[in-house]
C-alpha cells in the first residue's frame, strides 16, 4: 500500500523552490537572502514566491525545496517558538530554535519534509547561521551558507569576496552579487531579491 502511494506521489508535479538561498555573517549580525522564483517541473509557477520569513523579532529563516513542506514547517516553528517564549517569559536563543526545528524534522524522518533550510539570528551570544537538511541535521557555519539549486554558483562568489568584519552594506552587496551569479546560470533561480538583516536591533526586511 505504502509503495503504491509513494509511486503515485513521485508522479505528481511538485511546486518547488529550486532556488538559491544564502546566510551570511557580518560584523554585527547576519544577512539572509534569496530570490523569489518557484517552479513546477520545468514550468516557472511564479516569480513572486516568499522564501524568506521572520520567525521571531531576532530570528529569520530561508526555504528551499517543496513549497508546501517548507511553508508548513515555518508556520509550525513560528507557533512553537511563540509558545516557548510565553512559557519561559524570555527570548528564545537561536540555537534553541534550531534544535526545536531539528527535532520536528527528525520525528518525520521516514517521510521527510522536502526542505533545505537556513536559520539566522542574533541573541545574547551574538550572530549565528545554521543549515538543516531533510532529516534535521544541523550545521553551524562561521562565515556563510548557501543551499538550493543555484548554491554552487553563489558559493564561488562568497568564497572569493567574503572577509572578516563585513559591514552591513558590504554584506548586502556581496549577497546580491552571489544571487545574481546564480540567477544568470541556474534556470530555477530568478525573480526579485529578498534580503533581511538581523542584528541587535532585530529583524529588518530591507529588500522584497
Amino acid at each position: 500500500m505504502f509503495g503504491d502511494l509513494m509511486e503515485i506521489n513521485k508522479n505528481i508535479p511538485r511546486l518547488s523552490t529550486g532556488t538559491t538561498t544564502i546566510g551570511l555573517k557580518i560584523k554585527d549580525g547576519v544577512i539572509l537572502a534569496t530570490e523569489s522564483q518557484a517552479t513546477a517541473g520545468n514550468y516557472v509557477a511564479t516569480k513572486r514566491a516568499d522564501k524568506l520569513f521572520k520567525l521571531m523579532d531576532h530570528i529569520g529563516i530561508t526555504i528551499s525545496g517543496g513549497v508546501a513542506d517548507c511553508q508548513y514547517l515555518v508556520r509550525l516553528l513560528q507557533a512553537y517558538l511563540r509558545l516557548r517564549e510565553l512559557e519561559f517569559d524570555k527570548k528564545v536563543s537561536v540555537q534553541s530554535a534550531v534544535s526545536l526545528l531539528s527535532s520536528l524534522m527528525f520525528q518525520n524522518r521516514f517521510f521527510p519534509y522536502y526542505s533545505m533550510l537556513i536559520i539566522g539570528g542574533y541573541d545574547d551570544t551574538g550572530p549565528h547561521i545554521y543549515s538543516l537538511d531533510f532529516f534535521g541535521s544541523i550545521i553551524e557555519e562561521k562565515k556563510f551558507i548557501s543551499v538550493g539549486s543555484g548554491s554552487i554558483l553563489a558559493i564561488g562568489v562568497l568564497e572569493t569576496d567574503w572577509k572578516e568584519d563585513l559591514s552591513e552594506n558590504e554584506g548586502i552587496n556581496l549577497v546580491k552579487n552571489a544571487l545574481e551569479s546564480a540567477r544568470r546560470r541556474d534556470s530555477a533561480s530568478g525573480g526579485k531579491f529578498q534580503i533581511a538583516v538581523i542584528d541587535k536591533n532585530g529583524f529588518r526586511m530591507i529588500s522584497h
